[in-house]
C-alpha cells in the first residue's frame, strides 16, 4: 500500500466492529431509556455501513427482502382487525375460564403458542401473542414481563419443529436441498420441542417466583367481542391465510404450480380485507411501521457487518471446515447461537447457508442442516437481537407503554437457551 493510501479493507473491518459494539451497547442502554425505539438504533447503524461504502445505496433494492416486508404488513393488518374487534380478548378470556389455576393457564398457553407457531410462522403469532399476554397478565395478577418473555420463548421454541415455523427454517429447507424436510423436521424435533415448552415454563415460574393458585374470573368470551361482523371477517381471513400456506406447501410437495414467494400470501389476503372493513385507514394506521423500518434497516446493517469481514476470524475458529458427527453438530450449534446475537437469526442464516455450501455441505448432510435450523432459531431466546420476533414483540408492547429490558431478557434467556439446546442435541444425533 502506497504512503497516504487508505486501506479500505481495514476501514470496513473497523466500521463493522464498531457497529457491533454500538448495537450491543445501545440495546443494553435501553434499560435506562426504553423510550428510544430499537428501529432508531438500527437506522443509525445502517447509516454507519452506508457512509464508508461497505454497502452501496444502489444495492439496497437487492439487499432488502421485500417479501418479508409484505408478509409483515399483511399479518399486521390481519391481526389488527382481530384485536380491534375483540377476538384476541375473547381468546384470553377463554384461557382464563378453561384452566382454573395460574400454572394451568401458563403451561397451556406455552404449549398452544408453541404448536401454533410451528404452522403459522412465529413473527405472525407474535403479533397476536402480545395483546393476549397483556390481558392474561392482568387477569392472573402475574408480572407482565414474565408472561411476555414466556410468550416470546414459547413462540420461538415451537417454530423449530417445522420448515414453515419461521423464516430461517424456510430458507434452510429450500436452500439445503434436504429431502422431505417437513417429515424430517417433525421426526427429529417434535418430542424435544414439547419437552422444551414445558421446561421453559417451569424455569420462568422459578425465576419470577410465580406461585400457583386457583383463579376465578367471571368472564364470558363472547361478551369480549366488540364488533361481531369484523370479528368473523378477521377470523375467516386469518384461517384463509393459514389454509393457503398449507395448501401451497402441499402443491409444492406434489410438484404442482405454487406461490414461491410465500410472504406475498398474507399481503394479498389483507389487500382483499381493506375493501371490506369499516375503516381501512384506521386499520392501516395500526400496522407497526416502526417494525417495518427495523427490518429494512436490519437487512442493510447486517449485510454491512458480514461484508466488513469482522466475523471471519470467528467463523474460521468455530467452523473452519466441513466435518462430521458430534463435532459437526456442536460447532454449527455454537456458531449459530453466537453469531445470531450479532446478526439476528434470519440474516445470519441467509448468509451462513452460503458459507456452509462453500465448505462442501450438501443435501446429504441432513443433521448439519437440522442443527442449523434448531440452533439459529433457539438463539432467538438468548438476547433480544437474536430473533426478529423479539423486536416485533418489543415494538408492539412499547406502543402500549410497557417494555422488557435487554438485561431482563438475557437473565432468563441465557439459561433457557442452554437448557433448550441440551434437550435438542441428543434427539438430532440419535434419531
Amino acid at each position: 500500500m502506497a504512503d497516504g493510501e487508505i486501506d479500505m479493507d481495514m476501514v470496513k473491518y473497523i466500521v463493522g466492529l464498531f457497529v457491533i459494539v454500538y448495537l450491543v451497547s445501545m440495546l443494553v442502554a435501553r434499560s435506562r431509556r426504553p423510550q428510544l425505539p430499537v428501529w432508531s438504533i438500527m437506522a443509525f447503524a445502517m447509516l454507519m455501513v452506508l457512509t464508508p461504502g461497505i454497502v452501496s445505496v444502489d444495492e439496497i433494492d437487492h439487499i432488502v427482502d421485500v417479501e418479508v416486508l409484505l408478509f409483515l404488513i399483511g399479518m399486521f393488518s390481519i391481526v389488527s382487525i382481530l384485536e380491534s374487534s375483540g377476538v384476541l380478548d375473547a381468546i384470553a378470556a377463554w384461557f382464563l375460564i378453561r384452566f382454573k389455576s395460574v400454572y394451568g393457564v401458563l403451561f397451556t398457553l406455552s404449549l398452544v403458542y408453541g404448536i401454533l407457531s410451528a404452522f403459522t410462522v412465529n413473527d405472525a403469532l407474535t403479533l397476536m401473542g402480545v395483546p393476549i399476554a397483556i390481558s392474561i397478565s392482568r387477569a392472573l395478577g402475574v408480572e407482565l414481563k414474565a408472561v411476555l418473555i414466556l410468550t416470546a420463548f414459547s413462540i420461538t421454541i415451537g417454530s423449530v419443529m417445522t420448515p414453515v415455523g419461521n423464516p430461517q427454517n424456510m430458507l434452510i429447507s429450500s436452500a439445503s436441498g434436504i429431502p422431505t424436510p417437513f417429515i424430517l423436521f417433525l421426526k427429529k424435533l417434535t418430542i424435544p420441542t414439547v419437552l422444551n415448552l414445558f421446561l421453559t415454563t417451569f424455569i420462568l415460574l422459578k425465576i419470577y417466583k410465580i406461585k400457583n393458585r386457583r383463579i376465578g374470573v367471571g368472564l364470558v368470551p363472547s361478551e369480549m367481542i366488540r364488533d361481531k361482523r369484523e370479528a368473523l371477517l378477521g377470523i375467516a381471513l386469518f384461517m384463509l391465510t393459514v389454509l393457503i400456506f398449507v395448501v401451497n406447501d402441499l402443491l409444492e410437495a406434489a410438484g404442482f404450480i405454487h406461490i414461491s414467494r410465500r410472504g406475498f400470501i398474507p399481503f394479498a389476503v389483507a389487500s382483499f380485507m381493506y375493501i371490506l372493513v369499516k375503516n381501512p385507514r384506521e386499520l392501516l394506521q395500526r400496522v407497526s411501521w416502526g417494525t417495518i423500518l427495523f427490518f429494512i434497516t436490519m437487512f442493510i446493517t447486517m449485510e454491512g457487518i458480514w461484508r466488513s469481514g469482522v466475523l471471519n476470524p470467528l467463523l474460521n475458529m468455530l467452523l473452519p471446515s466441513r466435518s462430521s458427527g458430534l463435532s459437526d453438530i456442536l460447532r454449527i450449534s455454537a456458531t449459530s447461537i453466537l453469531l445470531s446475537q450479532l446478526l439476528s437469526n434470519v440474516p445470519f442464516t441467509r448468509l451462513f447457508i452460503t458459507y456452509m455450501h462453500s465448505l462442501g455441505y450438501t443435501h446429504y448432510d441432513v443433521n448439519a442442516w437440522i442443527t442449523l435450523a434448531t440452533a439459529a432459531t433457539i438463539a432467538g431466546n438468548f438476547t433480544q437481537l437474536g430473533a426478529a420476533s423479539n423486536i416485533i414483540m418489543l415494538e408492539v408492547v412499547e406502543r402500549r407503554g410497557q417494555t422488557v429490558s435487554f438485561l431482563e431478557f438475557l437473565r432468563a434467556g441465557a439459561l433457557v437457551t442452554i437448557v433448550n439446546m441440551l434437550v435438542y442435541l441428543p434427539f438430532i444425533v440419535i434419531l
